[in-house]
């Protein structure tokens, strides 16, 4: 494969990733929590959709990394700065997928054993916290997203 296809593979890739950010926090979530009666159960599935997303993240930064690293080597200097575009992505995706999702996960399995929903419980407040600070790592990855299609287009 020639590097101009490797490149627009690149490119493929990286749009329908940050797309599928657009897709679920302007799409799929409202729906969901549109949709469906209950909060509850709407959390629940748009917790499953984040985690999936965020697996899913974890793998295609490294993807890219290795294609960025790829495009250094054969001369491309300018995919330099798109290797730490996706460090940080990475880095958002880590965060989410191994540390705040279970966390936030355990909260709310607590919640439901002991027959109460997560905005019920003890740990309320601890919840909402990590939900905040999850939304805004979710923001800076769609953010560093933004920047790494348009500098991977031009």
């Amino acid at each position: 494969m020639t590097s101009t296809r490797t490149q627009q593979l690149f490119n493929l890739i990286s749009g329908l990733w940050v797309g599928s950010f657009f897709t679920i926090a302007f799409m799929v979530v409202p729906t969901l929590f549109s949709g469906l009666g209950d909060r509850q159960v709407a959390g629940i599935v748009a917790a499953s959709i984040f985690k999936y997303e965020a697996y899913l993240s974890v793998f295609l930064s490294a993807f890219l990394m290795v294609a960025a690293n790829y495009f250094v080597r054969q001369g491309y200097n300018s995919y330099r700065t798109t290797r730490w575009i996706l460090l940080g992505m990475l880095s958002c995706a880590i965060a989410g997928a191994f540390i705040l999702i279970p966390w936030m996960n355990g909260l709310r399995d607590q919640a439901l054993f002991a027959g109460l929903s997560v905005r019920e419980s003890n740990h309320a407040v601890l919840f909402a916290r990590l939900h905040a600070v999850s939304s805004g790592i979710f923001m800076i990855q769609t953010a560093l997203g933004l920047i790494l299609v348009w500098r991977s287009s031009k």
